[in-house]
């Protein structure tokens, strides 16, 4: 009986913990810190996914951070056709 309930409690938290480590995840690769989003996802998990939802889809709605990445990328290329030389 005490090993089923061991069992679940590891089978809860390992299903609680997917949404933290896809808040983490996400938010490592738009340049947010993993630790400090994972943590957050912890303790506010559908809340902290919807907050870095909303500041992705700001970042993506700027016209100014569009032209911003855009600009990024030429200058990328055009360093790598740079170095090829």
């Amino acid at each position: 009986m005490q090993f089923y309930l061991l069992l679940s409690v590891f089978g809860f938290l390992g299903a609680f913990s997917v949404l933290p480590l896809l808040t983490g995840y996400c938010a490592a690769s738009y340049g947010r810190s993993f630790w400090r989003w994972f943590a957050l996802g912890w303790v506010l998990p559908i809340l902290s996914f919807l907050v870095l939802f909303v500041l992705i889809a700001r970042r993506y709605l700027d016209q100014g951070e569009r032209l911003l990445e855009e600009a990024k990328e030429i200058l990328a290329a055009a360093e790598a056709a740079e170095v090829r030389r």
